[in-house]
């Protein structure tokens, strides 16, 4: 099972696999869950040992019927996509030609959160406003992988957003600091990000209202109220009326 297969794997909104031929891809259809998640599982961990996905995979069965399995799972997945997992050193891993969606999300996150990155190369793909990590699994190794991927996910956004505002493209920048509202509507960092876009615009009232939302959402939510680097943020802007004016002096 070593050398290369042309096939693309999707693991952001769901599973899906596509085989191709001469940059075709067709999608593969019922291939069994146990082969899903193998395929999974190598897209996000990289190049385990046998003994180390069969552990992880089939977790609640004897070794010798999880090693069982994981050839079984193996054999399925060659014979529908042959070349697909390339075995090397007792090793596991996806063969070279093989595309992963969360491989393409994280170089795209990486060249956002580098602060020397050009902004024209951090565009924003879709998966990256709000695709989810295989919705609907709960293993362990997914779980921590969907979170790390949202964290990720929420930084990579917050700092795309401010390298838009400065490059003066204001509009996008509002798209990527409101897919980070989105994502997670009480992260205070991403309504200061988005409060940043619209006072880099001089859009005063905009970043007024975008306060006054999130505080009271806050207020509602947790009962708490915006940290001092929010209110530091406002207070830098000039907008401390937002809070109770003082009395003119005669």
């Amino acid at each position: 099972m070593d050398g290369s297969a042309e096939a693309r794997v999707e693991l952001l909104d769901g599973f899906s696999l596509e085989r191709g031929r001469g940059g075709v891809y067709t999608a593969v259809e019922g291939l069994p869950q146990g082969a899903q998640r193998l395929i999974a599982h190598l897209g996000l961990c990289g190049r385990p040992t046998r003994a180390a996905v069969a552990g992880e995979l089939w977790p609640d069965v004897p070794e010798d019927h999880a090693h069982g399995s994981l050839r079984s799972a193996l054999w399925r997945v060659q014979k529908v996509v042959p070349g697909l997992v390339s075995a090397s050193g007792g090793a596991l891993g996806l063969a070279n030609g093989v595309r992963v969606d969360v491989w393409d999300f994280k170089e795209w996150a990486q060249r956002a959160l580098d602060p020397t990155a050009d902004v024209d190369g951090t565009m924003a793909p879709r998966s990256a406003l709000a695709a989810e990590l295989l919705p609907g699994w709960y293993d362990d190794w997914v779980l921590l992988e969907r979170e790390r991927l949202r964290q990720l996910r929420l930084h990579a956004l917050e700092m795309l957003a401010d390298k838009l505002a400065r490059a003066g493209r204001h509009g996008e920048a509002v798209q990527a600091a409101c897919a980070a509202v989105h994502a997670e509507p009480l992260r205070e960092s991403a309504h200061r990000a988005l409060i940043r876009v619209h006072l880099a615009e001089g859009n005063a009232a905009e970043a007024v209202r975008a306060y006054q939302c999130f505080r009271d959402l806050l207020a509602h939510e947790l009962g708490v109220a915006p940290t001092e680097h929010m209110e530091e943020l406002m207070s830098r802007a000039h907008l401390g009326a937002l809070g109770p004016r003082r009395p003119v002096p005669d």
